[in-house]
């Protein structure tokens, strides 16, 4: 895998998102905004108006005065919140959260469909030296999806395919793909 470690809790877990019963969650809680890395700031920046009506009136007024992403204490970057709580870039769908950067995307509106950090969600991307470890955070939110995911079969490394590739590419996926089965396999014995 190079430098890139991955846990075993990765392996056999099911993963699937069922808004329906978290509501978006992922995008409303937290301790601060989405994590950022520095190449996503000025994307932000630049997709701040083609969202503008797609965004609430309070997020709007928080971009405005603080813009779209803030450093955090330890140097690193996220997303600004709306009074300590929701992405600004959150939309609402009912009670139901949605990112309107993917939104957008997937309307065809950007090519950017949303920061790789909630792209990768529940994954988690660290830096160790050398190494990019990525780690699976098993959080109470995402119990549903945890549930629907061993219920209709999915596993977290199918689910997150997409947002694999797009930050390792396709040869990374396929070899993770690769000795991830032949992990399992040896860890159960078969």
């Amino acid at each position: 895998m190079g430098e890139i470690l991955v846990s075993d809790e990765l392996l056999d877990a099911g993963f699937a998102c069922n808004l329906g019963a978290c509501l978006g969650a992922c995008c409303v809680q937290g301790d601060s905004g989405a994590p950022l890395l520095e190449s996503e700031l000025s994307v932000l920046e630049e997709l701040v108006p083609i969202l503008r009506k797609d965004l609430r009136p309070e997020a709007i007024s928080v971009i405005e005065h603080s813009g779209p992403w803030e450093m955090n204490s330890d140097g690193t970057y996220s997303t600004t919140c709306v009074e300590g709580r929701e992405c600004v870039f959150v939309s609402y769908d009912g009670d139901v959260a949605h990112c309107a950067l993917h939104a957008a995307h997937i309307r065809g509106k950007t090519e950017f469909p949303k920061p790789i950090s909630c792209h990768l969600f529940p994954v988690r991307e660290a830096d160790y030296g050398t190494y990019t470890v990525l780690n699976y955070e098993q959080i109470d939110m995402c119990a549903p999806a945890r549930v629907f995911g061993r219920r209709s079969g999915v596993a977290l490394v199918e689910f997150l395919r997409e947002p694999l590739v797009r930050r390792f590419g396709q040869e990374w996926y396929d070899d993770f793909v690769r000795i991830s089965t032949e992990r399992r396999k040896a860890i159960r014995g078969v």
